[in-house]
């Protein structure tokens, strides 16, 4: 017999941009929950590329934006943190990818949901749980297989 989890979702969206391009606020949290393996408290910022640039310098010390940086804080009973998507990033990377905005977008938020319920891709059976993970949930919610 399968046990049915009980999922409460809190999730703050901030735009600190706008763009026609952006997903709308039941597709953010569709991604989400489709990622969530139990209870979660999580604020999801998009920005642009100066913040972006920023946060990865000060937490990853990388001098440029990247896609997805998640921040997480706490991982049981519920989990709790953040994620920040640089738009112009996730826009062109789509672009270089033949993905539409849309299907990339829903990568890097399950991608990095993924990160704050303790998931990497350093190692290479680590990675590749990941990947696998993210490909069934792309799939489940009518996306093709980001790789």
């Amino acid at each position: 017999m399968n046990k049915i989890r009980n999922k409460a979702l809190s999730l703050t969206l901030q735009y600190a941009v706008n763009d026609p391009q952006l997903p709308t606020r039941p597709q953010f949290r569709r991604w989400v929950s489709a990622a969530l393996e139990g209870s979660a408290e999580v604020t999801l910022r998009i920005v642009d590329l100066d913040e972006g640039r920023s946060l990865n310098r000060e937490y990853r010390g990388k001098d440029s934006a990247t896609n997805v940086l998640s921040f997480p804080y706490e991982t049981r009973p519920a989990m709790a943190g953040d994620l920040v998507l640089c738009l112009p990033v996730v826009i062109k990377e789509a672009q270089a990818q033949g993905k539409t905005p849309e299907a990339h977008f829903a990568h890097m938020v399950v991608h990095g949901m993924l990160h704050l319920q303790g998931y990497d891709h350093e190692q290479d059976d680590a990675a590749t749980l990941m990947e696998q993970k993210e490909r069934d949930i792309l799939a489940n919610l009518g996306y093709p297989d980001p790789y």
